[in-house]
């Protein structure tokens, strides 16, 4: 079953100025990665620090990624705020300028009874102008969305698909269950250290944060687990693995942004900055990032095989 929304999703980062300005040099090094890859950018979500973005760098994000965008691409974009209208009115600029779907998680300060989420993403459905992604993420969220409220959810003509970044493999399991056989609805797991037990298990994509430096490990695995390749797909899990440990092992989430984006400069691909309240570490943290990804890229065979913008 070929559903409309599936596939390899990358949760991108925020390329940067040093006056924090968009990086768009940086954002179309990143779309060629992708786009050679064969993976799509899900933009303005929590690796890309949409909850610290001004508006209007916001705008200028999705209506430059929507220039990018060439034949069958397909661009996601995070709309989400503690403000019900902010939301609505950027879902609508968003699907203005390309977007094929907008994705939101909960606002983030009020805990919400079941009844009151179910609420809050269905009146978000019914004026946001388009197909909707729920999102959990409960790091951030500080709530659980429930199985239950998500298929209820999943009922709604204009809800397409859930991203689920909670850390819990019996969840994984649970939700390919219920909604595998779903054409109109999509699951996307955004743990990248269960992708192998996802893809493997029926899951209609991915939506990892390790992407961002080399999209190929996921194309790959994806490409594996159709095949029906466990060996493969585990031996690609592997590589997902230590490129994860290489930026956030030992560092908070905000952390582990500003890391990634130190290899990401060192790939050539965007310039390092981290948007306040999130800043740069020490020169000795940076030092043992470069060391660690030059080991990574001679031990397992990888690279950035892109033409880099000047």
């Amino acid at each position: 079953m070929k559903k409309k929304y599936s596939g390899i999703i990358i949760p991108a980062i925020t390329p940067l100025t040093e006056s924090f300005q968009l990086d768009k040099a940086g954002v179309k090094n990143m779309f060629t990665n992708f786009r050679a890859n064969e993976v799509k950018p899900f933009i303005l979500g929590t690796t890309g620090e949409a909850a610290s973005l001004p508006n209007d760098l916001k705008r200028d994000y999705i209506k430059l990624a929507g220039e990018l965008k060439q034949g069958t691409d397909q661009v996601y974009v995070g709309i989400a705020s503690n403000r019900f209208e902010e939301s609505v009115t950027l879902a609508k600029y968003a699907f203005d300028n390309g977007a094929d779907a907008v994705a939101a998680h909960l606002p983030y300060y009020y805990k919400l009874s079941e009844s009151q989420i179910k609420k809050y993403f269905e009146q978000l459905a019914e004026k946001c102008g388009g197909p909707l992604i729920v999102y959990n993420i409960p790091a951030t969220t500080h709530m659980s969305l429930p199985l239950k409220v998500i298929d209820e959810l999943s009922q709604h003509p204009n809800i397409v698909g859930v991203k689920d970044s909670e850390q819990n493999e019996d969840r994984v399991r649970e939700s390919i269950g219920l909604w595998k056989e779903r054409e109109d609805f999509s699951y996307f797991l955004g743990w990248a250290a269960r992708s192998a037990v996802a893809l493997l298990n029926g899951s209609d994509g991915l939506i990892p944060s390790s992407g961002n430096l080399f999209p190929g490990i996921y194309n790959d695995m994806a490409q594996a687990a159709k095949l029906g390749d466990a060996e493969a797909v585990d031996a690609l899990q592997h590589k997902s693995d230590l490129v994860g440990k290489l930026y956030q092992s030992g560092r908070l989430l905000g952390e582990s942004l500003w890391a990634l984006k130190v290899l990401m400069f060192n790939s050539g691909i965007c310039q390092p900055y981290v948007m306040p309240p999130l800043r740069a570490q020490s020169a000795e943290e940076e030092a043992n990032l470069l060391k660690g990804l030059h080991e990574l890229m001679m031990n397992e065979g990888l690279d950035v095989k892109i033409d880099i913008c000047e």
